[in-house]
């Protein structure tokens, strides 16, 4: 999302690792702020940091165990969604 003026309201990024990791992620040429959401291999939440804003660049955010995914959504989108550690996340394809 670098570089971009915004996101689409029901959009968002999948970053999909090959293997669990302490993947960090870091606000460098970001424009406005997500939320970022870190997932396991079961596709459950590990961790979530909301509101990640520009400013907070260059703190690299890292969850507390490994992830295998990292979701970025418009800030407030977790809030709204009531998205919380443990919640089981799933890909519906051609959603």
């Amino acid at each position: 999302l670098s570089d971009r003026a915004s996101l689409a309201a029901d959009a968002g990024l999948l970053f999909i690792f090959p293997q669990p990791d302490y993947i960090g992620i870091w606000m460098k040429d970001m424009n406005f702020p997500i939320d970022v959401i870190w997932l396991d291999s079961t596709m459950k939440v590990i961790y979530i940091v909301p509101n990640m804003t520009p400013e907070s660049y260059p703190k690299v955010y890292t969850p507390t165990s490994p992830a295998a995914y990292v979701l970025e959504v418009n800030a407030g989108v977790a809030a709204r969604e009531n998205i919380k550690i443990g919640d089981q996340a799933k890909i519906i394809p051609g959603v």
